[in-house]
């Protein structure tokens, strides 16, 4: 696992404040030459996924970071939001495990997000309700 570099916690820190379910980064930089860095969210309903994602366009925006693509962020899905170096890939359950990003980029290296202290919940604890 490798350390979160500074320049990229402006692009995070907006996921932490819509509660997703999950958080991924993986460093793909040796991997592929279109960007440095993959982020994978998931969201618990295609409308947190819309919710999550317009939120991250707009707190972005309001750094002077603008998005140079997305897409889907109005079918609730798996919306893809561009910023060049760094992707973000924000999924409905099921969808991410359809698309197992991760599993793509198996070979990737993960970054560390601890400083956003994430409460990581288990699939069972949530099946479960608890």
């Amino acid at each position: 696992m490798i350390a979160l570099e500074e320049e990229y916690t402006p692009y995070l820190s907006p996921i932490f404040d819509r509660k997703p379910k999950s958080v991924t980064a993986l460093m793909v930089s040796e991997l592929t030459s279109y960007t440095d860095m993959v982020v994978i969210v998931e969201a618990g309903s295609s409308r947190q996924v819309t919710s999550l994602s317009e939120h991250i366009i707009k707190s972005l925006k309001g750094l002077k970071i603008k998005a140079t693509g997305t897409e889907g962020v109005k079918a609730g899905q798996w919306a893809l939001l561009d910023f060049g170096h760094l992707i973000i890939h924000v999924f409905e359950t099921e969808a991410k495990r359809f698309y197992d990003l991760e599993g793509l980029w198996s070979d990737a290296e993960p970054v560390d997000l601890s400083q956003f202290n994430i409460q990581a919940q288990t699939d069972e604890e949530d099946d479960n309700g608890f």
